[in-house]
């Protein structure tokens, strides 16, 4: 028979309130914002006053760590299901602001009407109707007396009887006695199962990631700043999406803007480029595997705890390390110089737009690799040299997609042992091979997602090879990706749908350029048998209909550029899947080339 690896207690809310406030169970607000709407906690609410059940929390105890004495400690309760719950009555039982999804602080405020017995969130009208008391958190307020609520309502509600109203109020305010179970989780569960059991649980919900532990061990241990760490990482999320969030923290976090990390990350303030905006799992990730040399985040949250890998058991010393050796990654990552020379890197590589970013966990590990190699002391020329590559081939391939966890791991521990120049020159010649540009890259061309990494890459080199616009003379792809310039079908969308094709074979990455609205608009449905063969006559003298190039041999150089069969020009449009099979062929040699120069 198998052990039971939880406890069930009932416990009641105002005791569940007093543990969330003294910390006794730790839920790190900033990591997880509160995304409850107000009618949600209303709803919360009705169903505790009526008795109704209202679910389990479930928490998970750290692992005990052996202090200096040889002693053992307790380690906090995590709350890993049931903040969204407990933030609620925080918020409408005691008044607490919350931080919302939009990380602003709010109150809410819910109201309650004793002739009905009903909740509902505060507003203006029930601000003015004497029947109601517009915020139920002055009820549980420390200081707050019975008698005095029953009589202020009495004098503003004549037609109610006294005694009525107070047995209301009384069962209003007696709500906080209600209990709620507490499942708590055995403390020697390791992180899989903890995972495990909560995705069982709460499949409804939103489930947990590594990360999200990681931020939760984070936040409980204030011995060693982890509470400032945790603040640290989100405060750089959030600054990099919305800027003006620097004045929300020096207004309202005094303690945080004393502290390095503060100083660090300040610059932020200025800094408008949304090419790459981290997520607290991107921070995790890219700081923990360049620090440690792993890179599964489970390992980061059994380090955290103290875990020794080799004796399987927990030691403060480990902890301390740890903590220490995280935040020097924090500080990596945070750092200006390092984050603005990262962008200009990929920048460089012709990824100028957030659009053209696809894989945030391509762009952790090419951040490793960039962080890494600061700290090898590897020449500015080559560690960007390698970075641009690593990046592309990681797109290319999609090394990151399926399991990247695996293939962090797999990649550090390999740079770990053979060093950085000589792992990432091995991966790339296999990867990368003549029968990968020749063969199996125009294969995986054959797909209509615009948003593949293969369109991404071939826009991304059109951008550092200099390319034009689809039939522009002068206006550069460049211009057109910061400016929304079109995509433009080379066989019209209407042309092909009137031979019957579905959208999964008009919209073929390979039958798509990148455009002047103008251009695009000029051409429409018009049969390409006909434009180019228009085209052909517009520069040789005849009126000019498609852009501005009116050169044979400019022409001929913005079809190449483009990846067009100069066959066209001839009159020798191909038919559709032949072309498909042609320009596939082509574009696959252009990434190539601009891939060789990087």
């Amino acid at each position: 028979m198998s052990t039971q690896r939880y406890s069930v207690t009932p416990h009641p809310i105002e005791t569940l309130l007093a543990w969330v406030k003294s910390g006794e169970i730790a839920i790190p607000e900033i990591q997880r914002p509160f995304v409850w709407n107000a009618t949600k906690v209303r709803d919360f609410l009705d169903s505790l006053y009526r008795g109704y059940p209202v679910g389990y929390l479930i928490a998970w105890r750290n692992p005990s760590v052996r202090l200096k004495d040889g002693t053992l400690s307790a380690g906090k309760r995590i709350l890993i299901d049931g903040q969204q719950r407990v933030t609620a009555l925080r918020a409408a039982l005691l008044g607490e602001e919350v931080l919302d999804e939009n990380y602003a602080r709010r109150r809410i405020q819910i109201a309650f009407n004793p002739k009905e017995e009903r909740f509902e969130v505060r507003n203006s009208a029930i601000a003015r109707d004497p029947s109601w008391i517009d915020d139920i958190s002055r009820l549980f307020a420390p200081d707050a007396y019975l008698g005095d609520f029953v009589d202020d309502y009495v004098s503003k509600n004549l037609d109610i009887d006294r005694k009525h109203v107070g047995r209301i109020l009384e069962r209003l305010k007696k709500i906080v006695n209600n209990h709620i179970g507490l499942i708590e989780l055995a403390e020697d569960l390791d992180i899989e199962t903890v995972t495990e059991i909560f995705i069982r649980v709460n499949s409804a919900g939103v489930e947990l990631s590594q990360a999200d532990f990681a931020m939760s061990k984070i936040a409980v241990n204030e011995a060693y700043g982890g509470h400032l760490l945790r603040k640290a990482i989100d405060y750089f999320c959030h600054l990099a999406r919305n800027p003006e969030f620097y004045l929300h923290i020096e207004k309202n976090d005094a303690e945080f803007t004393r502290t390095e990390f503060w100083s660090k990350m300040r610059w932020l303030k200025d800094f408008n480029d949304d090419l790459y905006d981290p997520d607290y799992t991107d921070m995790l990730r890219v700081a923990f595997t360049s620090q440690f040399g792993r890179g599964r985040l489970q390992d980061l949250v059994a380090l955290l705890s103290g875990r020794n890998f080799e004796t399987r058991q927990y030691e403060e010393t480990i902890v301390e390390i740890s903590f220490t050796r995280l935040k020097d990654g924090i500080h990596a990552f945070i750092n200006e110089t390092h984050f603005k020379r990262f962008m200009m890197i990929l920048r460089s590589a012709g990824f100028i737009t957030s659009s053209l970013i696809t894989s945030h966990n391509a762009v952790n590990f090419a951040y490793i690799l960039y962080l890494r190699g600061r700290s090898e002391g590897i020449a500015a020329d080559e560690l960007e040299h390698i970075v641009r590559r690593w990046y592309v081939m990681s797109i290319l391939t999609g090394r990151y997609t399926t399991h990247p966890e695996t293939a962090f791991d797999l990649d550090i521990r390999q740079i770990e042992s053979h060093g950085i120049a000589r792992y990432t020159e091995a991966v790339l010649s296999s990867e990368l091979s003549d029968s990968f540009w020749t063969n199996l890259l125009p294969q995986l061309m054959e797909t209509s997602s615009v948003q593949s990494p293969y369109f991404v890459a071939f826009k991304a080199a059109q951008v550092s090879l200099g390319d034009r616009g689809f039939l522009s003379s002068n206006i550069r792809v460049r211009d057109l990706l910061l400016n929304q310039g079109d995509h433009h079908h080379i066989f019209p969308r209407k042309y092909l749908q009137r031979l019957g094709m579905s959208r999964g074979r008009y919209n073929q990455i390979a039958n798509f350029v990148v455009t002047q609205s103008e251009i695009n608009i000029a051409i429409g449905d018009t049969p390409p048998d006909v434009y180019f063969k228009e085209l052909w006559a517009q520069v040789n003298g005849g009126p000019k209909k498609y852009g501005g190039i009116t050169d044979r041999e400019d022409l001929k150089h913005n079809l190449e550029e483009n990846c067009i069969p100069l066959s066209v020009l001839e009159g020798n449009v191909p038919d559709y899947d032949v072309f498909l099979a042609e320009r596939r062929r082509l574009m696959a040699l252009r990434i190539k080339r601009w891939y060789e120069q990087l």
